[in-house]
């Protein structure tokens, strides 16, 4: 199950790294998103630093280290949701109108495909799941 949720949260940071890459290019970093940038670079690095210390729990086979991995996802998928909250409004906008005259440009998050958007909030949740259970001591270590 370790390895598992290995592998799934490497998925889910490579979907995560496509709309990073996405929203800087747009200018999502210079004011042209709704996302806030501290919600965006809070979630990227606690994500990071998560993955780091899983990565380091697989090595060292300590058990403290699968709960601290496990307590930085918590804050994590709170700012997902909170970035998934902002995004639907911009994703319906995008479905049902094109940018208003005055608009120069669309915000950048408008730019993520659904999909990717999906299956990184798939491959999140249950990395979430696996971790909770690997910490747990569900199906071994």
């Amino acid at each position: 199950m370790n390895i598992a949720a290995l592998i799934t949260w490497v998925i889910t940071a490579l979907g995560g790294f496509y709309m990073l890459g996405t929203w800087l290019s747009r200018g999502g970093a210079r004011g042209g998103s709704h996302l806030p940038v501290p919600v965006i670079f809070g979630h990227f690095a606690l994500a990071a630093v998560g993955l780091i210390v899983w990565i380091v729990y697989l090595i060292a086979d300590l058990d403290v280290l699968a709960w601290v991995a496990f307590v930085l996802l918590v804050p994590v998928a709170l700012l997902g949701f909170v970035m998934l909250s902002r995004w639907i409004p911009v994703y319906r906008a995008r479905a049902t109108t094109a940018p208003a005259a005055g608009e120069q440009t669309a915000p950048a998050e408008r730019h993520f495909p659904v999909a990717v958007v999906g299956a990184h909030g798939l491959f999140a949740v249950v990395t979430v799941l696996l971790v909770l259970l690997s910490a747990l001591g569900v199906g071994g270590s």
